[in-house]
């Protein structure tokens, strides 16, 4: 763990020298909240395996190989990185293995029993054209916090809905305005476990190039999540239950759209320090990390 830091230490530190002068986003302060908010949640880890109990709703079984930051630490993490405050986050997981670029985000939306009719029906196409609104949209609020401008690729999956087991899993790419066409686009690929009070989110976020092999990570917690008995998608009571007003299409194409905005894509998967921080991702587009990925902390063979 230690060296974990001290590489993540080294890599602001070589960031820093090549930022902009002047820039709001990327000054000094910035980066020691950065470097403190990581300490704190490093310090905090839970590490597997291990069952994580997440609020009153559900219990999610950690493999051996992750790790998982709780919703203090987690939140602290994902402002330093230029996020704002979510109050249905619950805590982010991570891999131990420093060859794995990925971070999973958890979160609980207690948005009531959500009626899964319209999956049977949905067009992907109208879905796609919400999500790239929703991050047009986003695009102001990034551009005042000194942050690139993010556009909507496509698909990497089309959203897909098992009614059997109330899951949902859908992915898009997005990247910077300015970004190169080799430059690889940045994915969130989400998956949702539908409950009595709301769903519970468990969204990866890497690389386009990576997702073939990262998604097995995020699949495995899913099929991992197991909601307490009493809060499950079955003991649904008509009579008493809030019911959300809005179905599984609005998840994708407007809730998750004005939540996500695809604000958080960049600044939560940079939270596994892989590509040398955001700051030196958004302004040198990996250029930091391919040098600081060769580097070995002190005492590391």
């Amino acid at each position: 763990m230690r060296a974990l830091i001290t590489r993540l230490s080294l890599a602001f530190a070589s960031a820093l020298l090549l930022l902009p002068a002047g820039a709001s986003a990327q000054n000094a302060s910035a980066q020691q909240e950065i470097e403190l908010a990581t300490k704190a949640a490093f310090a905090a880890a839970l590490q597997g395996p291990t069952d994580v109990t997440l609020g009153d709703q559900a219990t999610l079984k950690l493999p051996q190989s992750m790790f998982f930051v709780p919703r203090t630490q987690a939140e602290r993490l994902m402002q330093a990185y230029g996020n704002g405050k979510d109050p249905s986050l619950l805590g982010v997981v991570m891999p131990k293995s420093d060859d794995e670029d990925w971070v999973v985000t958890v979160n609980f939306d207690k948005a009531g029993y959500i009626k899964d009719d319209d999956a049977r029906n949905w067009n992907v196409g109208e879905l796609l054209d919400s999500l790239r609104e929703g991050t047009e949209a986003s695009n102001e609020e990034r551009r005042k916090r000194g942050f690139p401008e993010l556009t909507v690729d496509g698909w990497v999956e089309a959203p897909k809905y098992d009614s059997a087991t109330q899951r949902l899993v859908w992915s898009v790419a997005a990247k910077h305005k300015d970004a190169g066409a080799q430059d690889d686009a940045t994915v969130n690929y989400n998956t949702y476990a539908l409950g009595r009070d709301g769903y519970i989110t468990l969204d990866l976020i890497t690389e386009k190039g990576n997702v073939p092999t990262d998604k097995a990570a995020v699949l495995a917690l899913l099929d991992n999540l197991k909601y307490v008995e009493g809060k499950r998608y079955a003991d649904f009571d008509a009579s008493s239950d809030k019911v959300a007003e809005y179905g599984l299409a609005a998840l994708v194409a407007g809730v998750a759209a004005k939540k996500l905005g695809l604000f958080a894509v960049i600044a939560a998967f940079l939270a596994k320090f892989a590509k040398a921080g955001i700051l030196a991702a958004a302004v040198l587009g990996g250029a930091v990390w391919k040098r600081i990925k060769g580097k070995k902390a002190p005492g590391q063979s």
